[in-house]
């Protein structure tokens, strides 16, 4: 186990330092690490090791070090906002996986058609999406309503026919 203690002692001490010192810090540690670690440092990932890019070059650069400060924090923002979108793509090709496979997977024995309404009378022909629209069997017709309009209902893309007026209501 690390001493936490003489961490946060140096962090301590590092907070009372400005930007400019703490470059040198840096530096010392990682020729410290070099010389002296055991084994190399946990890899960074791609958005780290590219904003400690930037930082070098703005350091080899001679920039100012409350310009680079100023630099990181708002890269350090982007990098939030990527890792955030890194992480809904990585979601949501999970669950495109998912689907896919329950798609894939064979259907259970003695699941034909009409057990479950996942059988193959769910699909036109073609694999497409059933005309009906709602992905069943369409339903027996029912009877229509005292005083309505009888014959078939809308059809999807066709206009409804003006309603009947057969003087049985008010208008």
């Amino acid at each position: 186990m690390p001493n936490e203690f003489l961490r946060d002692r140096i962090q301590r001490k590092l907070a009372n330092l400005p930007d400019e010192r703490l470059y040198q810090v840096l530096d010392f540690v990682e020729f410290l690490e070099t010389k002296y670690a055991p084994e190399p440092a946990a890899s960074a990932n791609f958005f780290q090791r590219f904003a400690e890019g930037v930082e070098d070059r703005l350091r080899a650069g001679r920039v100012s070090a409350g310009a680079i400060a100023e630099t990181m924090n708002l890269m350090h923002r982007a990098m939030g906002v990527l890792n955030g979108v890194a992480a809904a793509g990585k979601s949501v090709a999970s669950d495109i996986a998912e689907v896919a496979q329950r798609a894939t997977a064979t259907p259970p024995p003695g699941g034909g058609a009409g057990s479950s309404g996942s059988g193959p009378s769910d699909a036109a022909p073609g694999g497409a999406a059933p005309a009906s629209g709602a992905g069943t069997t369409p339903a027996a017709p029912r009877p229509a309503a005292p005083g309505a309009a009888s014959g078939p209902g809308p059809t999807s893309g066709a206009a409804s026919p003006p309603p009947v007026d057969r003087g049985d209501r008010p208008a």
